[in-house]
């Protein structure tokens, strides 16, 4: 298991040695069998664990890195704010100086609360230019985890509170200006992201083909029905295209970084495509694909979720727009001129 979570790590490191479509493979693999055993392999080789692995000195891979390949601790990203969702770059949780150290104030949520150490994105300076990020561990002094809540998949998450936390210069990750290099690192989980949802959605649909198979009604196996069978080859459609991006997104980050338009396609089309063939699985197994007999409604519930995490669709949507055109087109509304 402790393998599995660290395919993608170095084997100087401790790691497998392995390659982001290894990564890809294993998950597909493990979610035809067991969707929950898949999101430990994604959980485990990309996010925040790659980008620790990626840009770690020696010192805090040891620390922080290594208890993490062992199984002992578990990692999660302290990214989004209450007011800082799609528009990552207008977080507000500050870094003051502080001797050698700083001195770290603000809030996060949706994290995992029940991580043993958090990779916090925060605000040395102003613009995007004075973004970095740093380690901590639950636990430091004036470091608080809220009441965890649920999301609909089940999943617990907290408000994060940083009062004036004291974080020594050795558990600083990427000091100011390095906002460019922790997207990079976001940019190849969005690859693990897209193959767990077009694992959801090929585990759905390979339950829901032998269902209909052997399910009869009216006197026919409901395969007999067109009805469903153009479902079946819609979702066979999706999940063939799907793969397709995800390979050709997972392959060509493995010679360098990412390629942002490859990401960005691969991660829409297969979030939305997990989601679709969740769905029509559910319909084609009718009551019994809405019960917890199965694992249907659990796919159903997580696809549902990436849609939104590691960049929502409309924000893609917004990415895509701009490679298209090589020009950025902001979101912010434009500045109210000087004043004479």
């Amino acid at each position: 298991r402790v393998l599995f979570r660290s395919i993608t790590i170095p084997e100087a490191d401790g790691g497998g040695g392995g390659t982001m479509m290894d990564a890809v493979i294993a998950i597909e693999t493990i979610a035809t069998v067991c969707p929950r055993s898949a999101d430990v392999i994604q959980e485990g080789n990309f996010g925040a664990i790659r980008v620790l692995a990626q840009f770690a000195n020696a010192d805090q891979k040891e620390r922080y890195l290594k208890p993490l390949l062992q199984g002992r601790e578990v990692i999660a990203v302290a990214m989004t704010e209450p007011e800082a969702g799609s528009a990552t770059t207008d977080l507000t949780t500050t870094a003051v100086p502080d001797g050698k150290g700083w001195r770290i104030t603000g809030t996060k949520v949706f994290p995992n609360p029940h991580a043993d150490q958090y990779l916090v994105y925060v605000r040395f300076g102003p613009g995007v230019g004075g973004i970095g990020s740093v380690m901590l561990r639950r636990g430091a002094k004036g470091f608080t985890v809220a009441k965890p809540s649920k999301f609909m998949s089940e999943n617990e998450w907290a408000p994060l509170y940083f009062d004036n936390v004291y974080v020594p210069p050795e558990d600083v990750l990427l000091p100011a200006g390095g906002f460019k290099k922790q997207i990079s690192g976001f940019n190849a989980e969005r690859i693990g992201n897209a193959s767990r949802s077009l694992a959801y959605g090929r585990y759905c649909y390979n339950l829901a083909r032998e269902y209909v198979m052997t399910r009869k009604q009216f006197g026919r196996p409901l395969c007999e029905f067109q009805g469903l069978q153009w479902k079946f080859a819609d979702m066979r459609v999706q999940l063939d295209a799907g793969q397709m991006l995800l390979y050709r997104a997972a392959t060509n980050a493995d010679r360098g970084f990412p390629a942002a338009d490859e990401t960005t396609i691969a991660k829409l089309f297969c979030n939305k495509a997990g989601f679709e063939i969740c769905n029509e699985a559910m319909q084609c197994m009718g009551g019994l694909g809405y019960t917890r007999e199965t694992l249907v409604e659990y796919c159903f519930r997580r696809s549902r979720g990436w849609m939104i995490a590691g960049g929502s669709l409309e924000m893609l949507r917004n990415r895509l727009g701009e490679i298209i055109f090589e020009r950025r087109f902001p979101q912010r509304p434009p500045r109210a001129p000087a004043s004479a």
